[in-house]
């Protein structure tokens, strides 16, 4: 089935790139979430199987396909709104939209069950260019500059990778087999040449960074999402950043099961815990509504990674935060192309009264915003809590003080700006000229934000299983 999906997704991506039929574009497109919605079902149905030799279906792939494929639907329906209404729509860009987002979704999808290094190398590579058409959509200087960021960095931390492959080789080259798939890399663990395997996994971690969008390669994430269309931001802020976390998450657990993995949760603990830091400072200060929101998800994979640097219940929590911050992020992406229909900008000193322009979105922010500080009853307070509950666990108690301490300062920053966007009014700004805006296109924003505190509050026991399956192989 993977190879149909494969084959047929990249047939589908180049007919809608090179396409320039509206009709044809858009028929394509249902087609491919048609093939998506196949492809989630089938690595359901065929749970732990393995396809093609370099394809396993997982707990942790499945979690994340699950995840990508719920946000890609409404990313589709809110970049057929955002290019209809927009100005500077032509079929040539109308076609590579389109066309990037389908191939993006599937090298991420692939990349999830990948279960060799190289395979996953690859794929995140195809979502670097992917990716880059997308940023480079409105075609002005702003997005040349962003694009050409992402990509550089982003070139620089697939390099990263790749040298820590050949650390990996090396490490294994005495194990009695160079195979790199990450069940071989389990078995021969105690055999691994620990110096080669801490190299490896330095380049590695810091390469698969400017996915995941932590220190110290965040910026290329941060510049991506200002620059992009606000669904392809979304995308990048969820399903992309799960990718991210996928490739360390595979790596980490077999240090885990080495002599190393105190050494890993350091090197994790120190680039989560400045990830955090840098977030806070730049939350402080910030003008730009969508920057504001890519620091937001700086500060949330800090504090996934701290999960993962804690161990315990951290691993569970860091999972579940993934997923429900995914969810809430992507709301929050997708609202932003209706505040930004009726300021017309994203400096945040020129946004305000969004209630009265805009009250069904401006439910939905106000409801994000809950969830993203992880107030109550939210879901996300729930995997933020059992994080801090593992730092506790772990004796990390002056951690967990400034942690506690920088993210007081983040929920200040974040509310300053929220609260002003919702209902101060802007000096100078002409109401007559607001467009009505449908209470229905905030529909999936709601049903993201339901569906991410349900998850953190009420979790089915299936989904539990799935991540607990996840982290069976870590050290409890």
């Amino acid at each position: 089935m993977i190879a149909i999906y494969l084959i047929s997704a990249a047939l589908i991506g180049a007919v809608v790139f090179f396409n320039r039929g509206k009709v044809l574009n858009y028929s394509l497109s249902i087609l491919f979430l048609v093939l998506q919605c196949a492809f989630t079902v089938y690595a359901c149905l065929h749970y732990n199987e393995t396809s093609l030799y370099y394809f396993t279906f997982d707990s942790l792939g499945i979690i994340m396909l699950l995840t990508a494929t719920i946000i890609s639907i409404p990313a589709f329906y809110h970049s057929y709104v955002y290019i209809e209404e927009s100005e500077e729509k032509t079929p040539r860009t109308r076609a590579s939209y389109f066309g990037a987002m389908v191939i993006l979704i599937t090298a991420v999808s692939a990349a999830y069950f990948a279960n060799h290094i190289a395979v996953v190398w690859i794929f995140t590579e195809v979502t670097t260019l992917s990716a880059s058409a997308l940023i480079y959509h409105h075609r002005n200087k702003l997005a040349l500059e962003g694009t050409w960021k992402y990509v550089f960095i982003c070139a620089i931390s697939i390099t990263f990778v790749f040298i820590g492959i050949l650390f990996l080789s090396l490490s294994s080259s005495n194990a009695g087999s160079d195979y790199l798939s990450y069940k071989n890399l389990l078995a021969k663990s105690s055999s691994l040449n620990y110096e080669w395997l801490r190299l490896a996994f330095l380049f590695i971690f810091t390469g698969f960074t400017a996915k995941l969008g932590l220190f110290p390669m965040f910026t290329a994430g941060v510049d991506a999402k200002d620059k992009a269309p606000g669904p392809a931001a979304a995308l990048l802020s969820s399903i992309v950043i799960c990718m991210g976390f996928t490739g360390i998450y595979r790596i980490y657990v077999v240090i885990a099961n080495t002599p190393l993995l105190h050494w890993a949760s350091l090197v994790v603990g120190i680039a989560a815990f400045l990830s955090l830091f840098i977030a806070t400072v730049y939350m402080i200060k910030v003008k730009n509504l969508k920057r504001m929101m890519a620091y937001s998800s700086v500060e949330h994979m800090g504090i996934v990674m701290l999960g993962i640097a804690a161990g315990g219940i951290g691993y569970y929590a860091a999972i579940l935060h993934i997923v429900l911050h995914s969810f809430v992020k992507s709301a929050l992406f997708f609202q932003y192309n209706q505040l930004y229909k009726v300021f017309q900008t994203k400096n945040i000193y020129q946004i305000g009264n969004y209630f009265k322009y805009n009250t069904t979105g401006a439910v939905v922010i106000l409801l994000a915003f809950i969830s993203v500080t992880a107030m109550p009853p939210s879901g996300m307070f729930v995997s933020e809590f059992l994080i801090f509950r593992s730092l506790f666990e772990a004796n990390q108690i002056a951690v967990l003080i400034i942690v506690l301490f920088l993210i007081t300062f983040i929920i200040w920053a974040l509310a300053k700006n929220i609260f002003k966007i919702l209902f101060i009014p802007v000096v100078d700004f002409d109401e007559s000229k607001v467009p009505i805006i449908s209470p229905w296109k905030s529909l999936s924003q709601f049903i993201l934000l339901i569906g991410a505190a349900y998850l953190g509050l009420n979790p089915p026991a299936i989904f539990v299983d799935l991540i607990n399956n996840s982290i069976a192989l870590l050290p409890h």
